[in-house]
């Protein structure tokens, strides 16, 4: 009986809404919910993330490593209070956080014997209060489990969203040089040797999804930073393939993401690609040729599959794609598309760049930066430029990112902090590097004419200067739209043709591919009035070859909002079985019927 209320809930709510549309008063549904309650969770469509109203998202965010580290806590806390950090991180518009981890910290939260926090001394004292919600009611100072705990409340509490990242097997400064999963030992906080094998790495993921199902702040899961070579003492390459080798990062993946989505099929799991692939080389963690042919697929399906390749310019090491007048068209026809980029403009599967950043000139002038040749440049005008051009593509794409990073100390990067300093009359002081903010801030999910950041959560703003995700789409979506719009809407498939550390970085080995054909270009949008045609599976609205909710959300987009659906959805998301004329509300309740088993089979 309780299944059953709730889908005549569900079918009631979904009528609302096409009864709205039908009568030329809704928008894109608002999406806010009775409370801030897990619903917030995304999916995947194509090349893009919705939330669950089918309102497209972008996750525009940057990483803050530290809880990958031997301190087990993010750098910078040291020097700045939490609770203001994490408010100027808001306030500067990125809502979504990278937080690298290792398997070593997840092991002892999941057996019960958290790290303690390294470098922060919390102080409750009225003249020089500093991090006092580090200090627990007992007195004691939090441990990692806890100081996690807090930051989440702390993102919660200014709209931000996160997920982890496993940087390494043990907790380790300079663990991201090694390229496995496994392989690692070190002891647990309850005495015993710890080998990370396979097994232990996807048990402590497992169990962490298990223990925050119920929190919308933690949105995903990495499910591990930069696979690669030998290079950093592994015993043998990371590959991708349809082996059970143990190397295997496909398979391994595949088994993480299943006993991930087992605990919380709602979280979004982020794959990242290898170094190499049948002899071409790329970025660590930055190949996803293998994609093509060997896709991640879940038992559950790929409606929370993110890939998540890492992309870099010449001062992390020169490549052979900078050796000339670089353009985005060389970069693609070069290195991007072959290597990842095929899989947005082909509409496969949603990127998001999980590391992306640089170290620049002391001062830039984007329009002479990208007018120059390339040639003339020295190393770190190119780097700007390479991140200029990255940028825009991004936006032009819907390519979701989080940035590296927030705090300074990266070797060959820098950070989007100079310095913080804490002060007991002032509070903490960030001093951001403006010049490398001012490059990234296009970047970053706002409205397109009052420039206002657009936050993940339904109903909490991101920060002083943005909105809550709600908000948007009640109030801005179709007034001014965003960054992303080419109009006054976001369309799901974007027409726009392509144009004519931690303290060290990763250096991939000679990543030089051997063929550089051109990007395929784009071909025109595709009509939205239907013509006859074949009907290949009634319902199926995306084209996913199932009949599943999301046809009806995708549906109900369509006639709500006017986003466009290819001519063989159209065809497909007629259910009387008539020809020739336009899908209605009607489709999508008879859908909705077939999903939740009260219609046998479509069409009617």
């Amino acid at each position: 009986m309780r299944r059953f209320k709730k889908l005549i809930a569900g079918i009631s709510a979904l009528m609302l809404s096409i009864s709205m549309a039908a009568s030329g008063l809704g928008t894109a549904l608002p999406a806010a919910a009775a409370d801030d309650t897990n619903d917030d969770w995304l999916h995947v469509s194509g090349s893009r993330l919705y939330d669950s109203q089918g309102n497209e998202v972008w996750l525009t965010g940057a990483n803050w490593f530290g809880f990958n580290c031997t301190e087990c806590a993010p750098h910078y806390l040291w020097s700045g209070d939490i609770d203001d950090l994490v408010r100027e991180i808001a306030d500067h518009g990125i809502n979504v956080l990278r937080l690298p981890v290792s398997t070593e910290l997840l092991y002892n939260w999941m057996i019960g014997n958290p790290d303690p926090m390294g470098a922060i001394n919390p102080n409750d004292d009225p003249s020089y209060c500093f991090n006092k919600d580090l200090i627990m009611e007992d007195g004691s100072d939090a441990n990692s489990q806890q100081l996690f705990e807090v930051l989440l409340k702390k993102c919660k509490k200014y709209g931000i969203k996160c997920f982890i990242d496993i940087h390494s097997p043990e907790s380790n400064n300079a663990g991201h040089n090694y390229g496995l999963w496994y392989g690692k030992s070190f002891e647990g906080r309850d005495g015993k040797a710890v080998t990370v094998t396979t097994d232990v790495w996807i048990e402590t993921l497992a169990w962490t999804a298990d223990h925050y199902k119920n929190d919308d702040t933690l949105i995903g899961f990495d499910l591990k930073n930069e696979p690669h070579s030998t290079y950093g003492g592994a015993p043998v390459d990371a590959i991708w393939d349809g082996s059970d080798a143990p190397n295997n990062w496909k398979k391994a993946a595949e088994d993480c993401a299943n006993a991930i989505l087992a605990k919380n099929p709602n979280a979004l799991i982020l794959i990242e690609g290898v170094e190499g692939y049948q002899g071409h080389g790329a970025w660590w963690g930055g190949n996803l040729r293998g994609v093509n042919d060997y896709p991640v697929m879940p038992t559950s399906g790929t409606s929370q599959i993110v890939y998540s390749p890492h992309d870099y310019g010449p001062v992390v090491s020169q490549q052979t794609w900078f050796e000339k007048n670089f353009t985005e068209q060389t970069l693609l026809d070069d290195y991007w598309y072959d290597t990842w980029a095929y899989l947005v403009e082909k509409d496969m599967y949603p990127l998001l760049i999980g590391e992306w950043g640089a170290k620049i000139p002391d001062t830039v002038d984007e329009k002479a930066l990208l007018s120059a040749d390339a040639t003339s440049l020295d190393e770190f005008e190119k780097n700007a430029r390479w991140l200029i051009l990255l940028r825009d593509y991004m936006i032009k794409h819907h390519i979701n990112h989080t940035f590296w990073c927030l705090n300074d100390d990266s070797g060959d990067t820098g950070g989007l902090w100079k310095n913080v300093i804490f002060s007991g009359q002032t509070g903490t002081d960030v001093q951001w590097d403006e010049l490398k903010y001012s490059i990234f801030e296009p970047s970053l999910w706002q409205t397109k004419t009052s420039g206002k950041f657009i936050g993940l959560d339904h109903q909490v703003a991101l920060g002083a200067n943005g909105i809550s995700l709600g908000d948007y789409y009640s109030n801005y979506a179709k007034s001014e739209g965003s960054n992303l719009d080419s109009g006054g809407k976001t369309d799901p498939k974007d027409p726009t043709p392509v144009e004519t550390d931690e303290p060290t970085q990763p250096k991939p080995t000679d990543p030089k591919p051997t063929e550089t054909d051109p990007a395929p270009s784009e071909t025109d949008p595709k009509p939205t009035d239907p013509t006859p045609g074949k009907v290949t599976l009634c319902g199926d609205v995306d084209e996913s070859g199932k009949v599943d909710i999301l046809d009806v959300i995708v549906l109900n987009k369509n006639l709500m909002t006017g986003e466009k659906l290819t001519e063989q959805g159209m065809r497909n998301a007629i259910t009387t079985g008539e020809a020739n004329r336009m899908p209605d509300a009607v489709d999508s309740l008879n859908i909705l019927k077939y999903v939740v088993e009260i219609y046998d089979s479509l069409p009617v």
